[in-house]
């Protein structure tokens, strides 16, 4: 039997943290142990690809490297370009990504690439395979599985889910185009409950899309994320005292403390996501958490946070396409230092300071 999954995260920050209209996040792993159930003996083999999944696993998992997030739908990736004057269009979309995974050196740094489905069967504008750029670079493609969210039927305005219908085919699809992980990302809402059908929906859902991907190849990558909304009291985290700000420390010692209480240490990985952070926040807290030992390989999976300053940096005029790589690699580089606790911060940019909000989506 082999078992290689690696798991998203957002980070817990202290109690004296408080944003009005805002709640703490708690580590999405959380809803796992919200509702223990006896264990049922059932075991999940990965048939032939056992020793290849643990391969990728390790591989994603290497010491000073993360993941770069860049799954943006078709839809949801028009709002970071029209923040630079961009028109929606697929020829723009591959402009950027082109960008992207081509800026050189970037597998130094990078271990893994999230991919939407557009990107994973999508050329550069040199017609090359987008994944045979990543793999050139040794970095891992990976691949969004989920189909989003739909409401939950029974449920107190809940969602859950949807994509496992066809998985299994897809997924298959996916390894043969190049994919070697996958991505699942479901929600719990606190305000809405959450209702035990909800937090079984999505306990359910993962279990068996990680085991349908395991089956097929990937490496299942298992998102369950607590959302962020609500004007709720936080007692289901921790309770808020005052408003003060709190540091990278005290975030990285209740997020270690909770994850050590529910987190097998054979989980190999433990992916933090930036959210709504900027660049330097998030490597600065993911910095707090690699300063003492883990049982995992603590590390990033940030979208906004590796891109805000890339992006603002090439502006959509190929001119700026290699100072913008070199922006990418400067917020790699500072990342991989974080995840070897590493990271001092210094000489940071203003622009690398300020996080980037746009209408209806945290970039």
């Amino acid at each position: 039997m082999a078992s290689a999954s690696l798991l998203k995260t957002a980070p817990v920050v202290d109690k004296s943290e408080w944003v009005k209209g805002q709640t703490l996040r708690q580590p999405s792993a959380s809803i796992v142990r919200c509702h223990p159930v006896a264990p049922s003996g059932l075991t999940v083999r990965a048939s032939s690809y056992a020793d290849e999944l643990v391969k990728t696993a390790k591989s994603i998992a290497s010491p000073g490297r993360g993941i770069l997030a860049m799954d943006e739908s078709n839809a949801t990736c028009g709002k970071p370009l029209a923040s630079i004057g961009l028109e929606n269009t697929e020829a723009n979309r591959q402009a950027y990504r082109t960008l992207l995974v081509s800026a050189t050196g970037l597998g130094q740094y990078i271990s893994g690439a999230i991919l939407f489905e557009e990107t994973l069967y999508q050329t550069t504008i040199d017609g090359k395979k987008m994944v045979d750029v990543l793999v050139e670079q040794n970095i891992v493609p990976g691949i969004k599985v989920d189909k989003g969210l739909v409401p939950l039927a029974g449920s107190n305005d809940e969602s859950s889910c949807q994509g496992l219908d066809g998985l299994a085919p897809r997924s298959a699809a996916y390894y043969q185009q190049g994919a070697r992980f996958a991505k699942w990302r479901t929600v719990v809402s606190i305000p809405n409950g959450p209702s035990e059908l909800a937090v079984k929906e999505a306990a359910w859902g993962l279990a068996l899309y990680a085991a349908i991907s395991q089956d097929n190849g990937l490496v299942p990558i298992v998102e369950p994320e607590i959302l962020l909304d609500g004007e709720h009291g936080i007692g289901r985290t921790f309770e808020v005292a005052k408003k003060d700000k709190a540091t990278p420390q005290q975030v990285a010692d209740y997020t270690l403390s909770l994850l050590r209480q529910i987190i097998p240490p054979a989980v190999p990985e433990i992916m933090f996501l930036s959210g709504g952070q900027s660049e330097v926040e998030a490597t600065l807290n993911l910095n707090a958490k690699n300063q003492a030992p883990n049982p995992w390989h603590v590390s990033f999976s940030y979208a906004r946070a590796l891109q805000n300053t890339c992006l603002k940096t090439w502006g959509g005029r190929p001119e700026n396409v290699k100072a913008a790589q070199e922006a990418l690699l400067v917020r790699a580089k500072a990342n991989s230092l974080a995840q070897l606790g590493k990271y001092t911060g210094e000489g940071e940019s203003e622009e690398a300071k300020k996080g980037m909000f746009v209408k209806g989506y945290v970039y």
